[in-house]
């Protein structure tokens, strides 16, 4: 008797469109940019910082050694030439590490494009139920029909831009309220520094 095919639940469904997403990403990066950031993901390990300072450690006492010895010195102090040659690893360190983060920033700016597309898909979802139960609410006829203005402004779909116009509204009059010697960084507006009203206001206007 065959095994009935088990019908993947929501949990794995989510974490296989993750890790598709990702498998995805992972193939459009150029073999250039996967040797960079093998390249980084070696200078962001501990075992390379202990390098380099072993490294520097052996070249300074390498190099005073040889003068308390009477042997020529390669690089007498200020050893110049391990200036230039730490100068050139901290360069191309920093070079590395900016490259992958660039791709990283990119991969994070999609993530938030998906999460904002998904919020308000989950948005319009939300208020087309809250439509069809309210219609399912008056046309039972055991259910005493009333008016009920919150859920008549929640059946209304939220208007993107105009919530973003009241948040930089709400940020301006902070700043204006606050004196420039107290401004150390800008206000993250949230949806808790929106009065009520406003709210409410939002939710109900197209």
């Amino acid at each position: 008797m065959d095994t009935p095919v088990k019908e993947p639940d929501s949990i794995t469904q989510n974490i296989e469109s993750i890790a598709a997403f990702y498998q995805r990403e992972h193939k459009k990066v150029h073999a250039s940019q996967r040797i960079v950031e093998a390249v980084s993901n070696v200078v962001g390990r501990p075992v390379f910082l202990g390098c380099t300072v072993t490294f520097i450690l052996v070249w300074v006492v390498g190099n005073v050694g040889a003068g308390v010895m009477g042997k020529t010195v390669f690089d007498p102090p200020p050893f110049f030439w391990l200036q230039g040659i730490v100068s050139l690893l901290a360069l191309l360190a920093t070079t590395v590490v900016l490259i992958r983060q660039e791709r990283l920033a990119k991969l994070g700016e999609r993530r938030e494009q998906l999460d904002l597309q998904v919020n308000l898909l989950t948005e319009q979802k939300t208020t087309k139920l809250i439509t069809l139960f309210e219609e399912l609410r008056r046309d039972m006829p055991m259910v005493k029909d009333r008016r009920d203005r919150e859920s008549e402004a929640m059946q209304l779909p939220t208007d993107p831009h105009r919530v973003l116009a009241e948040m930089d509204e709400v940020r301006e009059s902070a700043e204006k309220a606050v004196p420039n010697s107290e401004v150390h960084a800008p206000h993250e507006i949230s949806s808790a520094d929106l009065p009520l009203e406003k709210i409410q206001l939002l939710l109900g206007q197209k």
